[in-house]
């Protein structure tokens, strides 16, 4: 099949080698995980056992917080947090980003499921910043921040700004809760622990299939009040599946795995993006990434770009992406850098985006 028939999708599975990620998400991420446990080893049971509550105090841990509870995602542990919040001030609002996962990805979940009310915070291509917080004329039970705002190509606001914003909030009894669904993976940026970013924070949430490269699963942390708490919304939402070690193991195995890992991933998101800047029609957001994840914008429509990217993969068989997003200006993916980027041959890298460089330059100039 030629390059202008072959999908970009069908041409990025082909590819030898992709930049991105952590590899395909086959059976294989679990088998890696349990190669080497006991057969005999006792699962979790609805919430309880030794394999569960291990990790819960491991990261609770890591974390610096009180206590932490396994959950099988994070839509279900963030809407319980900010449940608890407002319950427990009896005001049913909250904050947050108008991009927020919340608000575009869970079909109004909050809503429909807590009858909470949401506000939202700043415009939509721009951080919360503390003047939005203090500019609220609504009365709030809680704000969520996301750390890195994943819409907006995973910027982050200055150390010091948070704190700001952290200190307003207690001051004036506002629970402040972090998406932190990539928390791991900013931690390069701000030289800062888990633990001392979370330390800004009463509740905090993170993955462990993003960065980590998990099957799923979540963690929710916080005072031990509020986790035992959760662990009742938990069985209300059927999150207390009989077993969820499948999911547990595997977070816990790729934790351990990758956490060292976050300042390489860092710098060599830098660098790639550095590399794709210097290509005509090519720009990335952040120009220099905060975290191993950006946006690379296009300024051209898929349509010219998929049949070009389609080639490159087959020319140079190094894969950058399987889609691209429509904007008002061209297209657009995200890139985010995992254990794949340092399989690839950096000098096929290089004369891949050269080669790319002078397609877009022909475009631009017809």
């Amino acid at each position: 099949m030629s390059s202008e028939t072959l999908t970009l999708a069908d041409a990025f599975r082909q590819a030898e080698f992709t930049v991105g990620g952590n590899g395909p998400r086959k059976i294989k991420v679990l088998q890696e995980a349990i190669l080497h446990l006991d057969g005999e080893m006792d699962s979790d049971h609805y919430g309880r056992g030794e394999t569960i509550e291990q990790f819960q105090r491991q990261m609770a841990e890591v974390l610096g917080k009180e206590a932490a509870v396994f959950f099988p995602s994070g839509t279900m542990a963030q809407q319980i947090a900010l449940r608890i919040w407002c319950d427990r001030k009896g005001v049913k609002r909250v904050a947050y980003h108008p991009l927020s996962h919340l608000e575009i990805h869970e079909e109004d979940g909050l809503k429909e499921l807590h009858q909470i009310e949401t506000v939202l915070l700043a415009d939509k291509d721009r951080l919360i910043r503390l003047e939005d917080v203090t500019g609220m004329n609504e009365e709030i039970s809680c704000l969520l921040l996301e750390l890195p705002q994943r819409e907006i190509g995973g910027q982050l606001p200055p150390f010091e700004e948070l704190e700001a914003i952290s200190a307003y909030c207690r001051e004036r009894g506002i629970k402040l809760h972090l998406d932190g669904a990539r928390l791991f993976e900013i931690t390069p940026y701000y030289q800062k622990t888990p633990a001392e970013i979370c330390s800004l924070f009463d509740t905090v949430y993170v993955s462990f299939y993003k960065g980590i490269g998990g099957i799923a699963g979540a963690i929710l942390a916080g005072e031990a009040d509020v986790m035992q708490e959760s662990k009742v919304w938990k069985r209300r939402h059927g999150g207390d599946l009989i077993g969820l070690y499948p999911y547990i193991l595997s977070s816990q195995y790729y934790y351990n795995k990758r956490i060292g890992k976050m300042g390489l991933y860092y710098e060599q998101a830098k660098e790639l993006a550095a590399l794709l800047n210097e290509c005509h029609g090519i720009r990335t957001l952040p120009e220099v990434p905060v975290s191993n994840m950006f946006h690379v914008h296009f300024a051209y429509p898929p349509a010219e770009v998929e049949p070009v990217l389609a080639e490159m993969y087959q020319r140079f068989g190094i894969g950058m992406t399987p889609y691209l997003n429509r904007t008002d200006t061209g297209c657009v993916f995200e890139c985010s850098i995992g254990d794949q980027y340092e399989t690839v041959p950096q000098d096929t890298l290089r004369a891949a985006l050269k080669w790319l460089d002078a397609e877009l330059e022909l475009k631009h100039t017809i």
